[in-house]
């Protein structure tokens, strides 16, 4: 597991993963030298919650001096405005060593000029742990689809798709059998007709949704709501499609990773002010409740070209918090309501 893996995690997983005290955030405020650090950072990097002055220059001394160069230094940052994920190794001030895995990312004014820089920090010293709140992640989605049937599943940009065991557990199809057709999860007499709606779909780049009837392990058939988005890189580029099934007439369950991803991709200026609407926020509300600048917010709200995935997924995460639910409808439109 890497610091990248948990940006988009389900809230379950991050909650297993903050229990633990593997998992800690930091921010950066360039124009000022503002820095800040979680209360989880501080404990991962050994030291008590504001006991010292959060500092990026710190964090780079603490880095093991064999790894120490491979980091960039503060001012290459706020100079060359990017900073690359890693993974290094430290020694907290009691001489004890962790492995972190760093993800960062940094932001830039209109003009191009770096403004600020946010991160996340995942002590990764212990990978037995991390599997096993990996594990118990699965275990939760496992008792998911025993009460609702509901799974998720992701395609390739080469045509390959991975299922999850609970797909071969509801057909009652074997894997070798899905993997040369994915389509035979679908009953023949409807087959064709997803297969070409997909294939248009996907083509033109579009998310969609589809209905088809699925046959079932013991016997008889089911008809799903599949929801299918792209996953885009930061250039904008379709690395992947993502896809949520549930029984039709069923309701959500946490959608984490690539599907999360994806439909937040799908949320866009507009859906921002009607959630802020809703909860009676202005720009400084939701500036105050992300963590991001008037600036930044306003600009997500216009969809300015340079406002990356990252910075919509923050905003899209606290009107979650504040109490609103972006739904994705049959038609392809996003919904925006009060939970």
């Amino acid at each position: 597991m890497k610091a990248a893996d948990v940006a988009f995690a389900s809230p379950a997983l991050l909650r297993l993963i903050e229990g633990t005290g593997l998992i800690g955030t930091w921010g950066w405020s360039f124009a000022s030298n503002e820095q800040f650090w979680s209360a989880g950072l501080y404990r991962i990097l050994g030291f008590r919650p504001g006991g010292v002055r959060a500092s990026y220059a710190l964090l780079r001394d603490l880095a093991h001096r064999e790894d120490r160069e491979a980091l960039e230094t503060a001012a290459e940052i706020v100079q060359g405005g990017s900073i690359r994920d890693r993974t290094f190794r430290i020694l907290r001030p009691d001489g004890s060593p962790r492995t972190l895995s760093c993800r960062g990312e940094v932001y830039h004014d209109p003009d191009g000029r770096p403004r600020a820089a946010c991160g996340l920090v995942l002590d990764v010293t212990d990978r037995s742990l991390l599997t096993a709140l990996q594990a118990a992640e699965r275990r939760r989605r496992r008792r998911i689809f025993e009460r609702t049937r509901s799974f998720m599943f992701t395609l390739s940009v080469d045509g390959v798709f991975g299922f999850p065991e609970e797909l071969f557990d509801l057909t009652g199809l074997p894997p070798g059998e899905v993997a040369d057709d994915a389509f035979v999860t679908i009953c023949p007499e409807e087959r064709e007709h997803w297969r070409g709606l997909s294939i248009v779909a996907r083509t033109a780049g579009l998310a969609h949704a589809s209905t088809p009837l699925a046959p079932l392990a013991g016997g008889g058939s089911a008809r799903f709501r599949v929801v299918t988005v792209p996953v885009r890189d930061e250039g904008g580029v379709i690395r992947e499609w993502s896809s949520i099934t549930l029984p039709v007439g069923a309701s959500g369950f946490d959608v984490a990773d690539a599907a999360l991803r994806g439909l937040e991709q799908a949320v866009r200026g507009p859906h921002l002010r009607a959630a802020r609407a809703i909860l009676g926020w202005s720009v400084a509300d939701l500036a105050a409740a992300s963590g991001l600048t008037i600036h930044t917010v306003r600009q997500t709200e216009e969809d300015a070209e340079r406002v990356v995935p990252r910075i919509r997924h923050i905003a899209v995460a606290a009107l979650r918090r504040g109490g609103v639910r972006f739904a994705y409808l049959d038609d392809g439109t996003v919904a925006v309501a009060r939970t």
